[in-house]
């Protein structure tokens, strides 16, 4: 049975151990049928997929994938930012179309921001203006910080469709109508959605920025893998941002924004002034409190501790500090240049107890109350905090239907990073959630899936995270030995300890001296078994034999016989008995025990004849 339990415990350790690295082996499996080396590359994978350039399958606004490797269309900016240095205002960051540096497909190219700290501006013409009327609006693409990201961006804008519009003199303060994609600098991470709203009635453009996304997006930033943003604007006046597919922010454009799109209706009058007699304190003091006649403001708030008593060895006239005896000035030291020099100063070794002025310590002053104040009460003319008197706002107005924004006629992108190898690709504009999604099928769906086919399975991840950390073999260690130490302690056959046990059980049942209440148990049951009917003798004896033969062959040769055991006992009840008090006392125990000496005998006598 032992060893069957082992056998047991070790079966299901071989079972969790597979468990384990069940997902790993599929996914090596699936990742071997269609290699013959063990160690493949991502480039050998990437060469099997067949890639083909999406194609929108309905009306588009704009489409761009730069397979083709020519920047057919865009327009680098030849402008200058108005503010800063003319040297550092240009836009002078240069662009570049390539395949991904990891989990690249060929024949997929995308547009790569390659300088850093520089200036980048580039756009290009839709096919046809968007005008924001009674369909959507669906902006797609795809960004990938290759290389991380310290303080940039990956956001694009839709320049408003103006008769001004040039797109060489395309810079920060072009007109554009939406702002949208993620931006980062320092430790804060964002997702633009940004829109301009026109005034009716001034005409002036405000931005309107949509409330941040209830999502964590540091990964997205810093997993350096390629994500799908996607911006819709419904004609109802609602709005989703996506990414990767994934709603992360969605919302109304009259209550999720700010500042919100229709001003108050009331403002506070500018030319109304606080009165010179308005009381806003809510307390004061309490004009008829007297300070206490035994009120002492001058005792401290603490005292010296006259207690306490310089502690024996303390060194007045000695310094807490001295010049290190063992430190030199340095030979090239220049005193002209560098000055009188002085040796560092160390603890005084002779302070031990401690040097300079001793004071006692300061405590609490029991006396001490600090200066009165009367106590404060309600204001019996408090008016309350004032505020100007509200007047109808000029400038209000109710726009009921802030989806009819200015159209936008050009897709640009105007970044500044400070990290090189931003790659941008897939852009789309269209009207069709459809014609979006069949779009990223093709494009971001097939980068995706080749991504996930090179991720390395669950035992390269844990050597690849140990490369790194070196200390988390140690927890490898541990984790994969404890199983095996639980199962030796828990599982392992205990036979051998078990035998000893019995054996051990035996001899101290052999030595031990039957008491008396167990020889007049005896004797009554064979009195019952006589009464009831006659007991077979020869089928007693062979049982008897039997168990003898057993028993001699269990007990160790040096064991005393039966016979040898009962002599003893009685030499040994008896020594107890001379050894026991007065001959009265011997009397009375033989008295009590007189009725039992008969069947003792004649157990001794039956005992010697069944041997």
């Amino acid at each position: 049975m032992h060893f069957q339990g082992f056998r047991l415990c070790l079966g299901l350790l071989l079972i969790s151990v597979n468990a384990e690295f069940m997902e790993d082996d599929v996914e090596m499996e699936d990742f071997d049928e269609n290699s013959e080396e063990t160690d493949v590359n991502e480039d050998e994978y990437s060469s099997e997929i067949k890639y083909k350039t999406p194609q929108p399958v309905g009306e588009a606004y704009f489409v761009e994938t730069f397979d083709s490797g020519r920047l057919a269309g865009w327009v680098l900016s030849k402008a200058k930012k108005d503010d800063g240095d003319a040297e550092i205002s240009i836009y002078d960051g240069r662009w570049e179309i390539e395949e991904l540096k990891k989990n690249r497909i060929p024949g997929d190219r995308g547009l790569v921001l390659k300088s850093r700290a520089k200036h980048h501006a580039i756009s290009a013409i839709l096919s046809k203006p968007f005008i924001f009327a009674d369909k959507p609006l669906i902006v797609q693409y795809e960004v990938n910080f290759q290389d991380g990201i310290d303080c940039g961006g990956g956001y694009i804008k839709l320049l408003a469709d103006t008769e001004d519009l040039n797109l060489e003199n395309f810079y920060d303060k072009t007109s554009y109508t939406i702002m949208f994609g993620p931006d980062k600098c320092g430790e804060d991470y964002k997702l633009h959605f940004i829109f301009r709203h026109k005034h009716p009635k001034t005409g002036v453009f405000e931005e309107k920025h949509a409330k941040p996304p209830d999502v964590d997006l540091k990964k997205f930033f810093t997993d350096r893998k390629t994500h799908l943003y996607t911006l819709v604007m419904n004609p109802d006046d609602t709005f989703e941002v996506l990414i990767d597919q994934v709603v992360v922010n969605k919302g109304s454009l009259l209550e999720d924004v700010v500042p919100p799109i229709n001003p108050p209706k009331e403002i506070e009058d500018p030319s109304d002034k606080k009165p010179d007699d308005w009381d806003e304190r809510a307390k004061i003091p309490d004009p008829s409190a007297v300070k206490p006649d035994d009120w002492d403001e001058s005792e401290p708030a603490q005292i010296e501790d006259t207690s306490v008593v310089k502690p024996d060895g303390w060194l007045d006239d000695q310094p807490k500090f001295i010049p290190d005896p063992n430190v030199e000035k340095p030979f090239d030291w220049n005193e002209d240049m560098d000055g009188e020099w002085e040796a560092p100063h160390i603890p005084n070794p002779a302070c031990r107890i401690g040097c300079g002025e001793w004071k006692p310590p300061m405590i609490d002053n029991p006396k001490f109350k600090g200066i009165w104040r009367p106590p404060m009460i309600d204001n019996p003319d408090y008016q309350g905090i004032w505020s100007p008197r509200k007047i109808p706002n000029p400038d209000y107005f109710e726009d009921d239907h802030p989806f009819l924004l200015t159209s936008f006629g050009a897709l640009g992108l105007e970044l500044w990073s400070m990290t090189s190898d931003i790659y941008f690709d897939n852009f789309i504009i269209c009207s069709e959630k459809e014609v979006a999604d069949r779009w990223a099928a093709d494009g971001w769906g097939m980068k995706t899936m080749v991504a996930k086919a090179n991720e390395p399975g669950v035992f390269e991840q844990l050597v690849l995270a140990a490369a790194e950390s070196p200390w988390l073999w140690l927890i490898y260690l541990v984790t994969a030995a404890l199983p095996v130490i639980l199962i030796a302690v828990f599982c392992w056959p205990r036979r051998a300890k078990k035998k000893y046990e019995e054996v051990e059980y035996k001899k101290t049942d052999i030595c031990k001296p039957p008491s008396k209440g167990a020889l007049e148990q005896g004797v009554e049951e064979e009195e019952k078994a006589a009464l009831e009917g006659p007991v077979d003798l020869e089928k007693e004896k062979r049982q008897n034999d039997g168990e003898t033969l057993e028993k001699e062959e269990e007990e160790e040769p040096e064991e005393k016989s039966e016979e040898e055991i009962e002599i003893t006992e009685g030499q040994e009840e008896g020594n107890k008995s001379n050894k026991s008090g007065s001959e009265d006392e011997m009397k009375e125990a033989d008295e009590s025990t007189g009725s039992g000496d008969g069947p003792v005998k004649s157990v001794r006598k039956r005992r010697v004849r069944k041997e």
